[in-house]
């Protein structure tokens, strides 16, 4: 073999070695066998295939999503268009001695070679281990589990909030320390990529100018997938996934940008950046994956009779932004505008708010987990010339969240939980069906994780947020990092794990604020 690809894969095996180190030292022994696996008949490769990772996801009871890429070096560059075959094995070990299944794909250039394999025939709430073989070449072995049957007693879900990635401005300390934590599953939520740049803090650079075209944005994603922390920590666990805006353009709103683009123009923009992020993720392809101009994000999972969790698109379905600037498009701080008192007014679109006010009232489940890009909580500041609002977020869509809000009173469920991201700040907040009125019960309790690298807002600004809005317990933007939640019957507990801004390399996480949910009482308390 290759010099080039035994000295590229040993490098990737020590990353995913230390990602999985919270499951012994036998993963260390299991890559080292990984030569002896049986191969699928296939290519000789000169350099490893498998440097962007394996991944896995969207757990259920009997199975989940198992992910990789075949990226094709200049070396091998007549492999490019040809169909090839990979076969995909998972474990029931780490040291990958007792096979459960395989299964052979086949990819090609038109998924730029990424698989997806939708593992079956799992038992529910037990862990496994996989790796992908193709020719003479073995992937990194990664770590999944599927999730507790519906009905079944559990008593705890450890889960790691995190959003916001923008590659440029920080290092992904906060991916290397969630990879050896003893986690359930990564709950991602919006802002993996970014098509932006911003020459004032640039730790690193992007390769390549703004994506628009299919190939553009599939760079922007390898790139991102070329960090050993962020390939740990998905080799160590399963993910569940939304996404935000970024992973387009920015602000964009259903088939409207910023630019007032020819609404058919931007569709087959939004339509590339779609099918890329499919190309690179652990999720479902859904049931037309051709169909890459509307493609399903939204979802909702059991974890036993714990919890329900949802995870909320708050993109592809809203309407355009009230009040905009003729000049340019996008969210903006207003005062004094009447549409944002319009109820036909959506953030979901009116099929999935149905669909997900059905399940909310619905659901049986201990706990009811919502997972959604943004923060609910109210953040507009008071002015003599009265209240703004920042017309991107929910403040842009005050009755969408209180017809959301009110189905939580009005059916009285209870252990609601909302968790977001996108603002760049840890916030621990109370949810009202009237937001900012106190008269309005507490009917919901938020936690909102600051970005993994994305710079935070000004002190100035945000200290105005915080003294206009009471029910704002907690709102810190100067540090990144991620939010660790422990979810039990009894309780909620989370953790704000920070390091300063920006994130370097050799930063060190630690807790910032921690905030508890106590079960049957609505609202969340310092813990």
């Amino acid at each position: 073999m290759n010099r080039s690809l035994l000295t590229r894969r040993d490098v990737h095996r020590r990353a995913m070695a230390l990602a999985l180190m919270p499951w012994l030292g036998a993963a260390a022994q299991a890559q080292a066998l990984s030569g002896s696996a049986t191969a699928a008949q296939g290519p000789r490769w000169q350099v490893d295939p498998f440097s962007l990772g394996v991944a896995s996801g969207q757990p259920q009871p009997g199975s989940v999503v198992l992910w990789t890429r075949l990226r094709i070096n200049e070396a091998d560059a007549a492999l490019k268009a040809q169909t090839i075959s990979v076969v995909c094995e998972v474990f029931a070990d780490a040291a990958l001695r007792q096979p459960v299944r395989q299964w052979r794909v086949q990819t090609d250039a038109t998924r730029a070679h990424s698989v997806h394999v939708l593992a079956q025939g799992l038992q529910p709430g037990r862990h496994y281990w996989y790796r992908f073989v193709c020719g003479n070449a073995t992937s990194p072995v990664g770590h999944a589990r599927t999730s507790p049957g519906v009905n079944d007693a559990v008593d705890r879900l450890r889960i790691a909030l995190a959003s916001c990635q923008h590659y440029e401005q920080g290092f992904y300390v906060a991916h290397r320390e969630m990879a050896q934590r003893d986690l359930d599953l990564v709950l991602f939520v919006g802002d993996y990529i970014y098509e932006s740049s911003n020459p004032q803090h640039i730790l690193r650079k992007h390769q390549g100018g703004v994506p628009r075209q299919l190939d553009e944005y599939r760079e922007r994603h390898a790139q991102y997938k070329t960090d050993a922390d962020l390939q740990a920590c998905h080799a160590a666990h399963s993910w569940v996934m939304t996404w935000d805006d970024h992973e387009v353009v920015n602000d964009y709103a259903n088939d409207l940008d910023r630019d007032y683009t020819d609404p058919q123009v931007f569709l087959r923009r939004r339509a590339a950046a779609y099918q890329a992020y499919f190309e690179h993720m652990p999720v479902r392809l859904g049931p037309d994956p051709a169909n890459a101009s509307q493609m399903r994000i939204h979802d909702r999972m059991a974890w036993g009779r714990l919890a329900d969790l949802w995870t909320l698109d708050c993109r592809q379905y809203r309407d355009h932004q009230a009040c905009p600037d003729p000049n340019r498009g996008g969210g903006r701080v207003v005062m004094g505008c009447e549409a944002l008192a319009d109820p036909s007014r959506t953030m979901l679109g009116t099929a999935q708010e149905q669909w997900f006010t059905e399940g909310l009232s619905s659901s049986t489940k201990r706990w009811k987990l919502v997972a959604q890009s943004t923060q609910m909580s109210s953040s507009g500041v008071n002015t003599p010339m009265g209240r703004s609002a920042f017309t991107d977020g929910w403040d842009g869509y005050p009755q969408a969240r209180a017809r959301l809000l009110n189905t939580v009173a009005k059916a009285r469920v209870q252990n609601v939980l909302m968790l977001g991201g996108d603002v760049h700040m840890n916030v621990a907040a109370q949810l009202r069906v009237q937001a900012g009125d106190e008269r309005s019960p507490v009917v919901a309790s938020e936690l909102v994780t600051t970005s993994i690298t994305s710079r935070g807002l000004g002190e100035k600004l945000l200290a105005q947020i915080r003294d206009s809005n009471p029910d704002i317990l907690h709102a810190r933007s100067d540090e990144r990092g991620y939010t660790l939640i422990d979810v039990k019957p009894e309780g909620v507990s989370a953790q704000f794990r920070t390091t300063t801004n920006p994130a370097q390399a050799d930063g060190v996480l630690k807790t910032q604020a921690r905030f508890q949910v106590q079960s049957g009482v609505a609202g969340i308390l310092p813990n």
